[in-house]
Order: structure tokens, then C-alpha cells, then sequence
């Protein structure tokens, strides 16, 4: 065993480590350009600065919220010299709140952020170019959030239950009862119903609440310990009062207080109306959802004589349209009971040529029953993980066309690597604005294979 040399350190080749950066240091910084996630970079002193709230050309005062070996991560405290194209934040919690991190940025400006950043990450990860890039889809800038989870924590030593969204870069809590990103239903109800759950007689068993909207609103009450009756009884008059529906979720699957109540959005275009529980994936801008579906539609092109596979399916949202202009359509999703609400949805809605199905999505596909004969027309809507897996299985099912939406431009990359490397050719794409006011970047791509050489 290797004698310790009590407590001596040996100096990097380089030199003495220069000292850390303390949190909480205030430091005056120029700008540069912007990160992918939207914070301004700067240099100095050798280190790289990424600083929330900063816009490319402005000179600031940012206040340290970590550091590590040359990375240093800051907020903006004061703004000396502002970008011409600042803007006022519109919500009065911007800069505390973790949720919109971009309400400083004109639109627009979001707009291309998003864009370059697909753009570098498709160069970068896949050495690959546009044939075409689309205009973003786009939506109302605020108030088309149509679901919201609020953390609840009881502070013992105050006395009290915090209710709001979580800070940037930390765990506290910034209490909240206005959101201008919320649709207007949930907006009334954030009112009010804080001064609520901190009237409880026991908020300590609260473990988190969730807010949704769609064919009628619903409020979803997460409790770790059973509700005292008293507290029960004020939850079902104020959810009357708002005509509201109420969830109740304990260890089990969140179930609805009234038996027979459900949740469910609509899909305009197409008249389907698709039922979902909270809990599972839906997604939370709906005008930019139903002009996402329209184009995958448009892209893929799918004919009245053809066959469409649908991974990572859901509840149906890309299926079920699918199935309106398909001759028949095969849907594959991991999660057994989206794929039972998947069929209900088909059912309800009286579509027939729709076929859902449980696959493990990360294993070879080609072999399944569904897959036999294979699919000219392939839409594929992953996770953040991406879909490499199946990706790699393009060829074996056959796929002329793909369409790719991804909340992911990373992911997206390698899988467009991937496609390349098959004989499929990146068409087209461009950026879904699902998130206005954050640097969340939701994309979708159309591959093509390309003819084989005679």
C-alpha cells in the first residue's frame, strides 16, 4: 500500500490552480454571444461565463451561482448596457422563477436561437445540411400552457405551506399565483388557489399539485398521507365553485373524486377528440400541437392504398389523424396502458383501420407480426432520449419516408447520422415553438431515401 505523504499537495505541471470563484462573487462582464440554452457567454480571466439573463452585446454585473476548473455560472444582477433588442419581461417573477428563462428576448429572436440551434447540432453531430428549412410553427406567445405542476412544500419552522414553481438554479420555491404562460382557465385558478392549499388543515401530507386543461379543467392533488375530511370537503366545493374537475392521487394511479369524469383535447382539424389521465404525456401548447400534426401529415404524405407505422404512439395524437387519410395505420408505444387509451381513443372515435400495439421499442422490430410487409410512411416521435435503436431498423421495415419530431436537436443529430449512413437524405426541417418563452427547441425532419445507383 502507497505511504501517505501527510497532507502534501503537488502543484499541475502548469503552475499554482488559480483560486476558485466564490458563489455570490459580482463581476462585470461583456457579453459575447449566446449558449444554445439561451445565457449569454463571456470571458475573463480564463474562464468562460455563462450568464442567465444576459443578451449578446451587453455589458452586465452577474452574480455567481456555481463555479468548476474554468466554468463559471452566473445571473444577471444589474444591466449596464442593454442590447437594443431588450425587452421588458412581462411576468413579474422572471429572472426568480426556473420556468421562462427567455421573456428578455423579442420573439423572434427566440425564434432563430432555436433555429441556429438545430442548425449547429445537425453540422456538428451529423456533418449534415439542409435541403430546405421550414418556417417555425408558432403559436400565442403566452397563454398556451394547458397544463402546470406547482411544488408544495410545508416549511415546519415557519408554520406554513409554500405553493408556487421552483427558482432558477435552486430547489426554493418562488410563491406564484399569476402565470402569463398559462391558458386563462388555469390562470383563474392559480388566483386563488394557493391561499387554498395554505388553508388546509393538513398541507403537510400535500406531496404536489397539477393543473390541466382541455375539454374541461382539472386539478390534480398529489398527498402522501390521507386528506383530513374537513380539507377533503374544501377541495370539492372549491372545485365545484370553478367548475373544475378534481383528481385525488395517493400510491395508486391518480383517479378522478367524481367516478365518470374524464380529461380530454380535441383535435380540431380532424374532429377526434382524444381522452387522456394525468400522468400521461400530453402535450402543453395546443394550437402549435394541432399545426405540428398538420404538418407531419403534410410531409409524410401518406395515401389512401398505404401502410403508416407510428412509434412512441401516445395516447394516438399523430396516429388517429394519421388514420383519416391512411389506408391503415400501425401504432407502437412501451407504455401498456397508453397503448389500452390509445385503442379507446381509436374506438371512440370510430377508426377502424388504426392498429395500436405494445412493443419494446429499444429491440429489434422487423420480426414483430405488425411489421410484415413494412411501412413506405414512418413518423417516429421519441423521447429526449432519441430513437437510435430504432432508426437503425429503417431499412428492414422497408421506409421510403420519414418524419422525425424530436424534443431533442442533439439526439435528433446522431439519429440523422445514423439515417445518412442508411441512404436516407435530410429534406427538410424546422423548429415547433411548443415552448415560447424558454430554450426548450422541439424540431421535426422529413428523410428520404435516396434512389439506389443502377
Amino acid at each position: 500500500m502507497a505511504k501517505r505523504t501527510g497532507g502534501l499537495r503537488f502543484q499541475p505541471a502548469g503552475g499554482a490552480r488559480p483560486a476558485q470563484v466564490p458563489v455570490g462573487k459580482k463581476q462585470v462582464l461583456t457579453i459575447e454571444r449566446l449558449a444554445h440554452d439561451g445565457r449569454g457567454i463571456a470571458f475573463h480571466e480564463g474562464r468562460t461565463w455563462f450568464v442567465a439573463g444576459a443578451l449578446a452585446g451587453e455589458q452586465v454585473e452577474a452574480r455567481v451561482l456555481a463555479a468548476r476548473s474554468q466554468v463559471v455560472e452566473a445571473r444577471v444582477e444589474r444591466i449596464l448596457a442593454p442590447a437594443p433588442q431588450r425587452r421588458p419581461a412581462t411576468c413579474a417573477h422572471a429572472g426568480r422563477c426556473g420556468g421562462c428563462t427567455l421573456q428578455h428576448m423579442p420573439h423572434a429572436e427566440q425564434l432563430e436561437l432555436k433555429r441556429r440551434t438545430l442548425a449547429e447540432q445537425l453540422a456538428r453531430f451529423a456533418d449534415l445540411e439542409l435541403d430546405e428549412w421550414a418556417p417555425p410553427l408558432v403559436g400565442p406567445e403566452f397563454g398556451y400552457r394547458r397544463r402546470a405542476r406547482l411544488a408544495v412544500r410545508w416549511d415546519a419552522k415557519a408554520g406554513r405551506l409554500e405553493v408556487g414553481f421552483r427558482a432558477a438554479a435552486s430547489q426554493a420555491i418562488v410563491g406564484i399565483d399569476d402565470c402569463p404562460v398559462l391558458v386563462q382557465p388555469l390562470q383563474n385558478l392559480l388566483h386563488t388557489l394557493p391561499a387554498l392549499l395554505q388553508g388546509l388543515e393538513r398541507p403537510q401530507v400535500l406531496g404536489h399539485v397539477e393543473l390541466f386543461h382541455g375539454n374541461a379543467s382539472a386539478i390534480l392533488v398529489r398527498h402522501i398521507k390521507p386528506l383530513a375530511e374537513r380539507d377533503l370537503k374544501r377541495l370539492r366545493e372549491y372545485c365545484l365553485e370553478h367548475s373544475t374537475q378534481l383528481w385525488l392521487q395517493g400510491e395508486g394511479e391518480p383517479e378522478p373524486d367524481c367516478s365518470g369524469e374524464a380529461l380530454g383535447y380535441r383535435l380540431q382539424r380532424w374532429s377526434l377528440e382524444l381522452h387522456y389521465r394525468p400522468g400521461d404525456f400530453v402535450q402543453v401548447n395546443a394550437p402549435v400541437n394541432e399545426a405540428m400534426v398538420a404538418q407531419a401529415l403534410e410531409w409524410l404524405a401518406p395515401s389512401g392504398t398505404e401502410r403508416v407505422l407510428d412509434l412512441f404512439c401516445g395516447l394516438g395524437n399523430f396516429a388517429l389523424p394519421l388514420a383519416r387519410q391512411a389506408r391503415e395505420v400501425v401504432a407502437v408505444e412501451g407504455v401498456a396502458a397508453m397503448v389500452a387509451r390509445a385503442r379507446r381513443n381509436a374506438e371512440d372515435n370510430g377508426l377502424g383501420n388504426a392498429h395500436f400495439h405494445q412493443a419494446d421499442l429499444s429491440k429489434p422490430l422487423a420480426e414483430a407480426s405488425w411489421a410484415a410487409g413494412g411501412f413506405p410512411a414512418v413518423l417516429l416521435d421519441p423521447p429526449r432520449d432519441g430513437a437510435l435503436e430504432v432508426v437503425r431498423q429503417m431499412g428492414a421495415l422497408q421506409a421510403e419516408r420519414i418524419v422525425y419530431v424530436s424534443c431533442n436537436p442533439a439526439t435528433l443529430a446522431r439519429d440523422a447520422a445514423e439515417l445518412a449512413e442508411q441512404g436516407y437524405r435530410l429534406r427538410r426541417a424546422g423548429i415547433l415553438d411548443m415552448f415560447p418563452q424558454t430554450a426548450h427547441v422541439e424540431a421535426m425532419a422529413l428523410f428520404e431515401r435516396r434512389p439506389a445507383a443502377r
